[in-house]
C-alpha cells in the first residue's frame, strides 16, 4: 500500500492519519544499519553514504512524490552552521530524481522571516536548479491530525504536503540547542508543524518523541559537514562553527541521532528524547547493537 492510500484509509476510519516509513530492502543482509562518511566535500559525502547503503533506490520508487525536510529554519548563510547544507540538499534531489522520483518537495515552516531564511540558506537556489519544487507554506495547508501513538500530543496540526507524500527524507544539520542540548533529526521535524510550536517547549523531549511516532521518514541524513557547537539553535558567530566534513545516514531515526550526539562528545543516553524514542520502539539507541560502517574519504 502507497503511503497516500494509506492516509486515505485511516482518515476514512476515523483513526487517525500516520506518515509511514516503507519496509527497508538492502543489496544484501550485510548492508550497515548507519554509514558514516568523513573527510570529504558534501556531494562526495553523500555519494559514498548512499552507495554503501543499496542506492537510492533502495528507498525512492519510480513516480515516488519526496518531500525532502532540510532546516532552513534561520536566516544565516551556510557558513554558519544553522541551516543544512545547500550543496548537499542539491544531491540528494539529484539522486532522488535518478532513482525515478516524479516530483521533489522542500519547504520549512521557519522561525525567521521565511523569504530571507530560504534565500539566505542557500537552499532555495541550489534546490530549484536541480528540478526541487521549493515552495513556503500556506496556514490553509495545515490540517489537524490525530497523533494515534501520542502520550502528550494526541492532535496537531500537520502540513498537507508531508501527509500526502510517498516517500519522506529528513535532512537536519547537528547543531547545538538552547533547550534540547543538541538538534538533530527528530527535532528537525518541527518544521513539518502548524500551530503554536512553543507548546512543545514544555516536556519538549516527550513530545518530540510523539512528533515522530507520527512522521518516520524513510531516510534520514544527518548534516555535519559544519556543526554549529554553542549557542544554537540559530547561532550567528561563526567562533562557535567546527568544520568536521562529517555525514550521517541510516533508516533508523534514533540511532542516526545517537551517533549525532557523539559528535558532541556527550552520551546518546544523556538526552532524554533518545531514552524515551528507544523505549517507545522508534530505533536503537545503543550503538554496539547495530552495524556501523564507518568511511574516511582522505584514505
Amino acid at each position: 500500500m502507497q503511503r497516500r492510500d494509506f492516509l486515505k484509509a485511516t482518515s476514512k476510519f476515523g483513526i487517525g492519519v500516520v506518515a509511514f516509513s516503507s519496509l527497508r530492502i538492502h543489496a544484501s543482509t550485510e548492508s550497515p544499519d548507519l554509514v558514516v562518511v568523513k573527510d570529504g566535500e558534501p556531494g562526495d559525502l553523500l555519494t559514498e553514504a548512499i552507495k554503501n547503503l543499496g542506492g537510492m533506490n533502495q528507498f525512492i520508487s519510480k513516480d515516488d512524490v519526496v518531500v525532502l525536510k532540510p532546516n532552513m529554519s534561520w536566516d544565516r548563510v551556510p557558513e554558519q552552521a544553522a541551516t543544512t547544507n545547500p550543496e548537499l540538499v542539491a544531491e540528494v534531489v539529484k539522486l532522488c530524481f535518478n532513482a525515478g522520483a516524479k516530483k521533489v518537495k522542500i519547504f520549512d515552516n521557519t522561525l525567521n522571516e521565511p523569504k530571507r531564511c530560504y534565500k539566505r540558506s542557500g537552499i532555495e537556489t541550489a534546490a530549484k536548479a536541480v528540478g526541487a519544487n521549493v515552495f513556503h507554506v500556506y496556514e490553509r495547508k495545515f490540517k489537524k491530525v490525530s497523533f494515534p501513538e501520542g502520550d502528550l500530543i494526541k492532535s496537531w496540526e500537520l502540513y498537507e504536503d508531508v501527509l500526502e507524500a510517498d516517500k519522506v527524507i529528513n535532512m537536519p544539520i547537528a547543531k547545538h540547542h538552547s533547550i534540547g542540548g543538541v538538534s538533530l533529526g527528530m527535532k528537525n521535524l518541527m518544521g513539518f508543524l502548524g500551530g503554536n510550536r512553543g507548546r512543545f517547549h514544555r516536556d519538549f523531549h516527550e513530545k518530540i518523541v510523539d512528533l515522530n511516532t507520527m512522521i518516520r521518514p524513510n531516510l534520514t541524513i544527518l548534516d555535519a559537514y559544519r556543526m554549529l557547537l554553542r549557542n544554537g539553535p540559530s547561532g550567528g558567530n561563526l567562533a562557535d562553527v567546527a568544520l568536521t566534513k562529517t555525514l550521517i545516514v541510516g533508516t533508523d531515526p534514533i540511532a542516526v541521532d545517537a551517533y549525532g550526539v557523539t559528535l558532541f562528545k556527550q552520551a546518546p543516553e544523556s538526552k532524554a528524547f533518545l531514552t524515551i524514542g528507544n523505549k517507545r520502539g522508534l530505533g536503537q539507541i545503543d550503538l554496539n547493537k547495530i552495524k556501523i560502517q564507518t568511511i574516511s574519504l582522505s584514505s
